[in-house]
């Protein structure tokens, strides 16, 4: 067994002048547990519900053998979650939540062991609680009380999925990728690994601002946004690693078991949950399409399309089913469910067709404890007897009610034709067979972008026969 100063020994030789991260004791507090497992329903509704099969047992287990590296025994949860997004973050009580948008990219076990390693060492450290103001515990008090009203206002005024994302310090970000590789390598796997999934998570943010396949705002991985990525963090845990006494490749990186379990996770939108494509969404099941204006995005899961505009506009969309008393109905039920009891000002119901579809839509200006603030409503007759609805939020005396009106009249039902071009994907895992290269996998990737797409999901290492590599194909 190497002695104890010989990582922080190693650091200072090496020019990391970081202090090293304490021998924390892990601990879960009846409170953390307490807020975690009420918070726990709640996030995964908003962040696209938990992903089903055997990817999740996976997920579990590898996050089981992490914490009991990390000392955390079985108190901890470990969930797959039904994203495309790229992110992975802790919750007090310590819940951790990998998105299969993030397990799509990485290429080896040890890679995925390395990120829930790095979530772990935030709740080992109790970051989200040395925040101070900007700590999760803060930022759900000041928006508890910043509206009157209901639930659905504060969601609009800030996602969950916002509340869930704590933007760490530097220090608090070096100490995590310090704690994560120790339990690593507690853990029996290649140290280095760290370094080559901030690698891969490079990768995808290039891929993600260089193909245009999303909008601007979209461009960076939500964990990079959360967890900045720096060529001086990838440098200094290629140091952490060389600061264990190890080579690299010493310990096992487990490639096959990674890629036996990722062969067959739904990559991309979940077609039960409507297809984002830019700015645009359409769901071959409801056979219903919107298009949000520039300079908007787009954001999807079970419970609603979550959409985010200029200026602070923010909003969803969703559906129901049509009371007894029609479509006035509907728009009565909607008012009073966002409003809450929040002091509202509702304005003129303008009723009409849009595409053919019969519409209301209505402005409301509501008061917050913040100041006033514009709802805008708009909801259809989508047939039998199902509708759906917009409700977006913006600041009073902003310019944005064009904008919002395009957005309403964006809504359609497409046909059959346009519903059955529309395919979810897989990523399946191939053998490179002789004479292939990476031109020829290209050609057999369901995407825009294929060759970009075959790098990020692929390490660096050359395209030669007999190697096993993730191609995504059109499910059909």
């Amino acid at each position: 067994m190497r002695p104890a100063w010989t990582i922080a020994a190693l650091l200072l030789l090496s020019g990391c002048k970081d202090e090293p991260a304490p021998d924390y004791v892990p601990q879960i507090s009846a409170e953390e547990a307490k807020f975690g497992a009420a918070q726990h329903p709640r996030l995964l509704a908003e962040l696209g519900g938990e992903y089903r099969g055997d990817e999740q047992s996976y997920v579990r287990h590898l996050g089981a053998k992490i914490a009991g590296a990390a000392g955390f025994g079985h108190r901890c949860t470990f969930t797959l979650v039904n994203s495309d997004v790229v992110n992975a973050f802790a919750v007090p009580g310590c819940y951790v939540y990998v998105t299969r948008g993030l397990m799509a990219i990485v290429t080896s076990e040890a890679e995925l062991a390395s990120v829930l390693g790095h979530e772990l060492g935030h709740i080992a450290g109790r970051h989200s609680e040395r925040q101070e103001n900007r700590s999760l515990w803060s930022t759900l008090g000041v928006i508890a009380i910043s509206l009157a009203g209901s639930e659905q206002l504060t969601r609009l005024a800030a996602g969950a999925a916002q509340l869930f994302t704590t933007r760490y310090s530097r220090t608090q970000e070096y100490e995590s990728d310090e704690l994560g590789i120790r339990y690593l390598r507690e853990a029996g796997y290649d140290p280095y690994a760290a370094a080559d999934m901030l690698d891969a998570l490079s990768r995808q943010e290039r891929f993600l601002s260089e193909s245009g396949g999303r909008d601007e705002a979209r461009s960076v991985p939500e964990w990079v946004r959360s967890h900045p990525l720096t060529a001086k963090r990838i440098a200094r845990a290629r140091e952490l690693a060389r600061a264990t006494g190890l080579a690299d490749d010493e310990l096992p990186e487990a490639e096959a078991p990674y890629l036996a379990a990722v062969n067959g996770l739904l990559y991309g939108d979940d077609p039960e949950q409507g297809f984002v494509i830019g700015r645009q969404f359409a769901h071959p099941l409801l056979r219903i399409a919107f298009e949000a204006p520039p300079g908007f995005t787009l954001a999807n899961s079970p419970q609603a399309i979550g959409l985010q505009g200029p200026n602070g506009v923010r909003g969803e969309f969703s559906g129901g089913t049509i009371p007894k008393g029609g479509l006035p109905a509907y728009l009565d039920q909607l008012l009073a469910q966002v409003i809450g009891d929040a002091e509202a000002q509702p304005g003129t119901a303008q009723s009409g067709m849009i595409n053919g579809l019969p519409a209301i839509t209505m402005p409301v200006r509501v008061a917050t404890r913040q100041g006033t603030a514009d709802i805008w409503l708009a909801a259809y007759d989508g047939g039998s007897g199902r509708a759906y609805h917009f409700v977006v939020m913006s600041r009073t005396g902003g310019d944005e009610a064009a904008a919002i009106e395009r957005l309403f009249r964006s809504f359609r039902q497409i046909d059959a034709q346009e519903a059955a071009a529309l395919h979810p994907r897989a990523i399946h895992v191939v053998t490179v067979a002789p004479g292939e290269n990476a031109a020829s996998l290209a050609r057999r990737i369901a995407d825009p972008h294929p060759l970009a797409l075959l790098s990020v999901l692929n390490d660096v290492r050359p395209i030669v026969a007999g190697r096993r590599v993730k191609i995504v194909s059109a499910i059909r």
